[in-house]
């Protein structure tokens, strides 16, 4: 295994290789790189629309799209954030541990220096067809504890790296995150985008801003993962020696009750307090909350000039449902990454409301 040469490392020689840089975590961590004088590359199915930001087109799921894309590719850092959704986690598995081994595979002619990759917290909880079911560690969460006796596509993914890592002689990273939220659009997991258009249907419709999670979640201890921090975090690995060959947590570092947040995320998003509702009885799922109410975004959007008038591409009920009705409190231990060095923090509603200001500057939201 090679070691970090940081002596070595100057922004005119730093290359970045960005997989998922439309996402929410991939579109922070190409703003951050920019900021820092990287040379930055997406790879993307579509064209990137970031001022100095190059794209080089393929399919993750097909090697040889992915060889002839990146035969002349000579990355120093490859920042992996991309992920698919599959119908079970036997394909979620195939897919997307296969895409993990495609990708660095196509790499073995440059000399990769450290390849970071973005997981999270299913790695103790579960993959989502036996979410936070069956024996778990304790909360706050550790990153020595052993992985669960279950197939998960985390799992997958780190055993592809670290396989890459031994035969190429690249340092590795992991990073497991919990909810992030960011500046994304038609993101298969989006809390803060989903929470905005929730309030939005509220306020436009007369309805009620309820919360659709779990007693557990509404009352227990929580924390979340802005991604500009999750950004620094990676940056951070790729290039500190401390961070090679290392799996870190990564949150914000503050902790929460979602029944304290609520209100003041509906204060933010300018709901009536008289409709904030919290749990009552039992969960409320926003898949069945706003079915109902979907078909109304399309005329919201065109009486305030929003941008997207396709409520899928902004809200993901489903995912949302899933992180706020677990009934369980979650919590993510950060000591291992301030031992090593990494101090950053954010608070959390300041990185709802900076949020859902850059949606109504964009004009996601009214």
């Amino acid at each position: 295994m090679t070691s970090i040469d940081t002596a070595a490392q100057s922004p005119d020689r730093l290359r970045a290789l960005v997989v998922g840089a439309s996402g929410i975590t991939g579109s922070a961590l190409v703003s951050h790189l920019l900021d820092l004088g990287w040379e930055v590359t997406a790879l993307s199915r579509r064209p990137l629309a970031r001022d100095g930001v190059r794209t080089v087109a393929a399919d993750l799921r097909d090697p040889e799209s992915l060889g002839a894309a990146l035969a002349d590719e000579r990355p120093t850092h490859v920042f992996f954030t991309a992920w698919q959704r599959q119908d079970t986690e036997a394909e979620n598995i195939r897919v997307n541990g296969g895409m993990v081994r495609d990708l660095l595979a196509a790499l073995a002619h440059t000399p990769l220096e450290h390849v970071a990759l973005v997981t999270g917290l299913k790695h103790y909880l579960g993959p989502f067809e036996a979410y936070a079911a069956g024996e778990m560690p304790d909360t706050p969460f550790h990153e020595e504890e052993p992985r669960l006796d279950t197939p998960n596509f985390y799992y997958a993914q780190e055993d592809e790296l670290f396989a890459a890592a031994d035969r190429q002689g690249f340092t590795w990273s992991v990073h497991r995150s919990h909810t992030v939220i960011g500046h994304a659009v038609g993101n298969a997991m989006n809390v803060g985008l989903t929470i905005a258009v929730q309030a939005t249907l509220a306020k436009e419709l007369g309805l009620d801003f309820v919360f659709p999670g779990s007693e557990a979640q509404w009352n227990g201890l929580t924390d979340m993962t802005d991604a500009g921090i999750l950004a620094e975090h990676m940056v951070w690995a790729s290039t500190t020696p401390e961070g090679a060959d290392e799996a870190f947590n990564i949150v914000n570092g503050d902790v929460f009750r979602w029944r304290w947040m609520w209100p003041r995320l509906a204060a933010h998003l300018g709901v009536d307090p008289a409709r904030v509702v919290g749990y009552e009885d039992a969960p409320r799922p926003l898949e069945e909350q706003m079915a109902p109410h979907e078909a109304a975004w399309a005329d919201i959007a065109e009486r305030h000039g929003l941008v997207e008038p396709d409520i899928s591409r902004l809200a993901s009920w489903w995912h949302t449902d899933a992180d706020l009705g677990r009934a369980m409190e979650v919590v993510t231990d950060m000591g291992k990454s301030r031992d090593a060095g990494f101090t950053a923090f954010r608070r959390t509603e300041r990185a709802f409301a900076e949020l859902f200001d850059r949606y109504r500057a964009d004009r996601l939201i009214p």
